[in-house]
């Protein structure tokens, strides 16, 4: 099993949860998103990113207005809904508990640093 493609879909399986988490707190261009998901250390391509906003949209969890910018095209502002507000807090139940979950299956109840990484392999 390939370490690399097993962590990208961990990624992906979390980044609408990032990205409904960053857009909470204050209405954002996509340029702006990409730069806090690369603080967060979660690099993502407008390739990728462009899709989820749209079934996010599509979904009504997320809603736009367009700004006038003065070096260039319009932007396109990204903000939260009710709904999008209320499945956010459902999904921060479910992280906590699945966090849960995953710290006491790897027997490691610190949750801030995640499972522990002294794992060795059976021989």
């Amino acid at each position: 099993m390939n370490t690399e493609n097993t962590k990208a879909q961990m990624r992906k399986g979390i980044l609408e949860f990032c990205i409904l988490s960053l857009i909470h707190e204050r209405e954002m261009y996509v340029s702006d998103l990409m730069e806090e998901l690369k603080k967060g250390r979660l690099d993502v391509v407008e390739g990728t990113l462009y899709p989820l906003l749209t079934r996010l949209k599509n979904g009504e969890f997320l809603s736009y207005r367009w700004e006038e910018s003065t070096g260039g095209p319009p932007r396109k502002y990204y903000q939260i809904t009710d709904k999008g507000n209320l499945f956010l807090a459902e999904l921060v139940n479910t992280w906590k508990e699945l966090n849960e979950s995953v710290n006491q299956i790897t027997k490691n109840n610190n949750q801030t640093n995640g499972p522990e990484t002294s794992f060795q392999p059976n021989s």
